[in-house]
């Protein structure tokens, strides 16, 4: 039995998989677009946020360490990402990575994670993108109903309209293309980054160098907590962490670590990839190194700003601007989140939908998903299906409790990929590997223990949410998948299905399901 659970697919099966007609995605993408869509779901509200509430509770003005300390674990799962994007060049990210690397039940396992993890993460976003846009509409005297607006805090019955129209508007853009998906991306995205730039450049000149004094304030301990709220590591050791002075960097860095998630998803593209062994690690790499410079940015000028003591909590960089007799950029502030947030909710909406899509060529969720609209080459049967019960969990639940599964999810991909990475070079020294992982297994084995580290600094009920979530994605894979395998099934592609069903030949289209002669 523990064969077939550890069957792994070939990387050159899966590439094949890809030619099958009706089930092959379009190729339109370029690094420049990878590239955006990195910058487009890294970038949210975070950068206007986290920046200043770190620095007030963690860390001080030495919060732009963190942001490095941050930006340095996350580029060690980028050069892992890079390696397993390049040479596995299919939708899927870390699932199909396991799948060629671990086997078909840690394959399954992650890709169950990463569904939820970007379901719940759209719908989050969703809510917060629908909280910004109604304190606009707030502001320009125009008031949503009680009971169509956000749900956080609100009793009785309601729906978050906002919310629920953007994540269908967003779904209708993925289905007619991904180049519509990425032209729509990159204009948000100029506008975003342009307003982060207004932002610091305007900031700059309000600067006062007394305020980052002292730069790595005294040291504090925080007292160790005994409740499921508490991180684990604190229940497990009794080790609690300290905020400001170096180590104060170090807690900051995994606070503000959950704002760089998301150059992850960047992977997931790769089937749509024109050049995906050159492209892919350029994507990854490119936008992770320009958000870091960003976050580390706005994290001077807004403890630069106002004293790291006196910053608000909720909108500390608008709060700053306006405690230096400047208000109107809280308005800007607020216009640039809004549409920020728009393309963080489209791309964890886009990762979503090629997870599953792979999960259902490969057989562990049902075929019917798996087959691509005739005109548009995008998998718009699991696009729908899930943008219609995002849009309804978003207008339904506030779901900020269970924000904090985006992150262990994450982790635990980054977890699974690195050690994919070690195996595979092990395993399949032989494949071409358009971009190569330095210094392996040093990289991946820090970038495990960095993950791993961040994990368990995660609340203890945050643990739990994400075992019962495992539990039913076993259930789920012994119920279905294992039995609906086609690798179980020796019914993978062949090259004379992609010959034959190709559309420049006039032969019929192949019968699926014939067994692959090497099996």
């Amino acid at each position: 039995m523990s064969s077939t659970l550890f069957r792994t697919k070939k990387v050159e099966q899966s590439i094949l998989d890809t030619e099958e007609p009706e089930h092959a995605l379009k190729k339109s993408l370029s690094a420049l677009d990878l590239t955006v869509f990195g910058v487009g779901v890294i970038i949210g509200t975070g950068i206007f946020v986290l920046t200043g509430t770190v620095a007030k509770n963690n860390a001080g003005p030495a919060v732009a360490l963190a942001f490095v300390a941050a930006g340095v674990a996350c580029a060690l799962a980028a050069l892992c990402y890079a390696e397993f994007a390049s040479t596995v060049p299919v939708a899927g990210s870390a699932y199909t990575f396991s799948y060629a690397s671990l086997g078909e039940l840690p394959a399954w396992i992650i890709g169950w994670d990463l569904v939820l993890e970007f379901a719940l993460g759209t719908a989050v976003v969703a809510v917060g993108w629908s909280g910004y846009v109604q304190s606009l509409l707030d502001n320009a005297g125009w008031h949503m109903p009680t009971v169509l607006g956000s749900r956080e805090g609100a009793e009785g019955f309601g729906f978050d309209l906002l919310a629920a129209v953007l994540v269908l508007l967003l779904t209708v853009i993925l289905v007619i293309g991904m180049k519509l998906s990425a032209r729509v991306t990159q204009v948000v995205v100029a506008i975003k980054v342009t307003v982060v730039l207004v932002v610091i450049i305007a900031g700059a000149f309000l600067i006062n160098s007394a305020n980052y004094k002292p730069f790595v304030p005294k040291a504090q301990e925080v007292p160790a907590g005994d409740s499921l709220q508490a991180p684990l590591i604190q229940l497990m050791f009794g080790w609690a962490p300290s905020n400001f002075g170096v180590m104060g960097i170090f807690t900051a860095a995994s606070v503000v670590f959950f704002a760089f998630i998301g150059f992850d998803v960047v992977a997931t593209a790769a089937e749509e990839t024109r050049n995906p062994q050159r492209d892919m690690p350029r994507g990854i790499l490119g936008s992770l190194l320009i958000c870091t410079t960003l976050y580390v940015l706005v994290s001077i000028v807004v403890t630069g700003m106002q004293h790291y003591s006196r910053l608000s909590e909720s909108a500390p960089l608008a709060d700053a601007f306006k405690a230096t007799g400047h208000p109107w950029y809280a308005g800007f502030i607020s216009f640039g989140a809004a549409v920020g947030l728009t393309t963080v909710c489209m791309i964890l909406l886009l990762g979503q939908t090629r997870v599953f899509f792979a999960m259902s060529r490969d057989g562990l969720l049902p075929r019917f998903f798996s087959h691509v609209h005739p005109r548009f080459k995008t998998p718009h049967r699991p696009t729908i299906l899930l943008g219609v019960l995002i849009a309804v969990l978003a207008g339904f639940t506030p779901l900020n409790e269970l924000a904090a599964l985006v992150n262990i999810g994450t982790l635990f991909a980054f977890v699974v990929v690195a050690i994919g990475v070690i195996v595979l070079r092990r395993t399949r020294p032989d494949l071409h590997r358009a971009f190569r992982t330095p210094w392996v297994p040093v990289i991946p084995i820090l970038s495990v223990a960095a993950s791993l580290w961040l994990m368990v600094n995660l609340p203890a009920e945050t643990w739990v949410r994400f075992a019962i979530w495992m539990a039913v994605g076993f259930v789920v894979y012994f119920v279905y998948g294992r039995s609906h395998s086609r690798l179980g099934m020796h019914e993978e592609t062949t090259v004379e299905d992609v010959v034959e069903g190709h559309p420049h030949h006039d032969r019929p289209h192949p019968r699926h399901g014939r067994s692959h002669p090497d099996q």
